[in-house]
């Protein structure tokens, strides 16, 4: 949840949409909790362990189509300060009445949710075995994920928990969006501090006043605009040594001494303000009339006398000017008043421990358990395979299909460390860069690997195939995030398939081939070109022609004939070419179209 009253709403005007490269060869703290919570609403139609499901994919995504290194960071023991919170929180969803809320004894903490931490449980087996890093946090996972980045060992957190900004991140990524140009909404720090004139301690005040995971309540009849209101009257080195004031009892000394956005001078001392100086009717300005019927005004400065006031006017002589900000100031000081009363009306406000866990004062509440270890592991297929065929009954073919991005991913950069790694145990090698592709606004090599002949499969009987095709299509049809599946082809006898691979990682993986696919581009663009060109002269002595016949005049029923006459012939001769073209085209890709076998066999003979 992290701070109440529409908390993000307020930071929302503040948000960037970055595009895909914005984490490129950066690591990133993901918070797993999120995205298990986040599938509960998500999922709209009955799916088999849809936790597993979206964190498989989401993970292919990140690591292979963004090309990031996540950090996963899990929740630990709940705080005892926490416990009272989740109880409550509880009994508000529930509809029960908060009068019967039990009360839990102090310092100690409440386990959670025995389902969903067996959903967390088999999230983290599934991302072991994809070799990612998994930390447990000792307290909540968001501020784990906060202290990471401030401390730049992640460049940015992954969370809908609005509290990130209070345990000290400097980027939160809130949304994802895989098939979008901009598919990252950021929030940056230095964004809201320029925005909003917030910094991390006022944030914690508005927490504190509106509520939070810690205190569901904050202070009553207290809003996210009275709190953003008062919240920026300090600075941010007092904001929270005057709330301790005025929870005290201590609201006496701060009438009249808030400067407010808008600043001016403060006039609380009632000797300062003076009265307002008795002025014209006619004109408005200081003075009497009888006076100005003689005599113009200098603030009118008209040789005819005063002119006659227009409706609605205010004088801004000194005397009302300083007479309105009075009554302005006046008001301040009441309202501010108002908000100082409700907030010392509150019982032990405001918890200094809450403070001290958003600042971390106590270090090593946001630590993790086992130390800190960062590393990425190659995944382990095999094991991977038998876990999903298990837990989502999926064919191993079609588990090797959609991680098939993320190996070659992690082959391509193997290769380019010269380091030795097979892809898919030997299964596929490196053909040829096919061609350029333009996804989501970034290019891409769109290669070709092929099938190793001794790693050829027996064809299934197509009545199994239709059957596990089915069944495939059932489990796939509401598919959360789902990565995009390797094009699959058949040439001469041979068994391919195709994956868009970042343009970086192919050339330092292998120059000779990508150096070699330039000179066959350029070739190709010359030879168009030059084809180009002979058209081009071919037309030139008709053009001529044409010029010398332009320059006869002709009746305008001969022109409209003429034209007619041309325009009728060009459709049949389209029509015929066309017909020409189509059909060779349609026997070329009767050819080269893979033999009569369904989804599911094809998929077989190349990840089986």
């Amino acid at each position: 949840m992290g701070v109440g009253g529409h908390f993000w709403d307020l930071l929302k005007p503040y948000a960037k949409n970055e595009g895909p490269d914005f984490l490129r060869d950066k690591r990133v703290a993901v918070d797993l909790s999120h995205w298990i919570v986040q599938q509960e609403t998500a999922v709209k139609t009955h799916i088999r362990n849809p936790h597993i499901r979206l964190t498989f994919f989401r993970t292919i995504n990140l690591f292979a189509k963004f090309r990031a290194f996540p950090v996963f960071v899990v929740d630990g023991t709940p705080l005892p300060l926490k416990s009272q919170t989740r109880i409550a929180q509880f009994f508000r969803l529930s509809g029960i009445d908060s009068l019967s809320l039990p009360v839990t004894e102090e310092g100690v903490s409440v386990e959670r949710n025995g389902a969903f931490q067996k959903c967390v449980n088999e999230g983290v087996e599934l991302l072991e075995l994809l070799g990612m890093p998994v930390l447990k946090a000792r307290g909540e996972a968001e501020a784990l994920c906060a202290q990471l980045n401030r401390e730049g060992q992640v460049y940015a957190c992954i969370t809908a928990d609005s509290d990130s900004f209070l345990f000290g991140a400097e980027c939160t990524i809130k949304h994802i969006r895989p098939y979008c140009k901009e598919p990252f909404e950021c929030y940056h720090m230095s964004d809201i501090e320029a925005g909003l004139g917030l910094k991390r301690e006022h944030l914690i005040a508005i927490s504190l006043l509106v509520g939070n995971d810690h205190d569901l309540n904050g202070v009553r009849r207290i809003g996210l605009d009275t709190a953003l209101r008062f919240v920026k009257s300090f600075s941010e080195d007092e904001i929270l040594n005057r709330l301790h004031e005025i929870g005290r009892g201590n609201t006496l000394q701060f009438e009249g001494s808030i400067n407010y956005v808008g600043d001016f001078t403060s006039c609380s001392d009632k000797n300062s303000r003076k009265t307002k100086l008795p002025h014209c009717s006619f004109c408005g300005h200081p003075g009497s009339k009888r006076d100005h019927l003689k005599f113009a005004c200098e603030y009118c400065s008209s040789s005819k006398g005063c002119m006659p006031k227009p409706v609605c006017f205010e004088c801004d002589c000194p005397p009302c000017d300083l007479v309105q900000r009075d009554k302005v100031q006046r008001k301040e000081e009441n309202w501010q008043t108002k908000v100082c009363k409700r907030i010392a009306m509150e019982q032990n406000f405001p918890n200094d421990e809450i403070i001290e866990l958003y600042l971390n004062k106590n270090k090593g509440n946001h630590s993790v358990d086992d130390g800190l270890h960062m590393s990425w592991e190659s995944p382990k297929t095999e094991m991977l395979i038998d876990y999903l065929a298990y837990y989502q009954q999926w064919q191993p073919s079609y588990i090797r299909q959609i991680m098939l991005p993320m190996l070659s991913t992690i082959f391509l950069r193997k290769v380019a460390l010269n380091s030795t790694n097979d892809l898919l145990y030997g299964q596929y090698e490196f053909d040829s860069v096919q061609r350029v592709k333009i996804r989501y606004g970034c290019q891409f090599y769109v290669v070709k690997w092929k099938k190793a002949s001794n790693a050829m499969h027996m064809v299934p009987s197509e009545g199994s195939d239709i059957q596990a095709e089915r069944g495939e299509h059932d489990e796939s049809s509401d598919l959360l995030d789902e990565p995009d599946a390797p094009h699959v082809h058949v040439e001469d006898g041979c068994l391919y398939l195709s994956t868009d691979e970042h343009m970086e990682l192919v050339w330092a993986a292998f120059p000779e081939k990508v150096k070699k696919f330039l000179q066959e581009k350029e070739v190709e663009e010359q030879k168009s070109r030059w084809k180009r060109i002979g058209i081009r002269s071919e037309q030139t002595p008709e053009k001529s022609e044409s010029t010398k016949v332009k320059s006869v005049q002709l009746n305008i029923t001969e022109f409209y004939r003429s034209s007619k006459i041309r325009c009728q012939a060009k459709p049949t001769e389209n029509v015929a070419k066309s017909s020409e073209s189509n059909s060779g085209s349609f026997k070329g890709k009767r050819t080269e179209c893979s033999p009569n076998l369904s989804k599911s066999a094809r998929r077989r003979l190349l990840f089986g």
